[in-house]
């Protein structure tokens, strides 16, 4: 999609200190990261986000959550623990319209999150 910084992360058009890719996905650092280890993880090809997901993007998906494990491992934050977020809107955070996973790990979290 046109203006997408994600999209232009993808294209190469964007740097992005990237940590996994494969045919479908890419992970990359967080530019503004919340916790130590902080990775976007998205799809190649443009999802809106959560609202836009259809049968279609299943494998998709389904390569998403087997990715995840495999980063937690990689970047050492498997064994204490970590947290998988996807926000869905702007009320809940969402300031890129391109689906994405947030990877957290290397501090303890609370919850509720604030």
């Amino acid at each position: 999609m046109e203006g997408c910084i994600f999209c232009k992360i993808v294209q190469r058009e964007i740097p992005a200190q990237v940590v996994y890719e494969d045919e479908v996905i890419l992970a990359f650092r967080d530019v503004n990261p919340v916790a130590p280890v902080h990775v976007l993880i998205i799809p190649k090809e443009h999802i809106a986000g959560v609202l836009s997901l259809n049968q279609e993007h299943s494998e998709i998906i389904k390569g998403i959550w087997l990715v995840i494990p495999k980063l937690a491992q990689e970047l050492g934050i498997a064994d204490r623990g970590f947290r998988v977020v996807v926000n869905s809107g702007p009320a809940a955070g969402q300031s890129v319209p391109h689906l994405h996973f947030h990877l957290l790990g290397g501090r303890a979290f609370s919850w509720p999150p604030g």
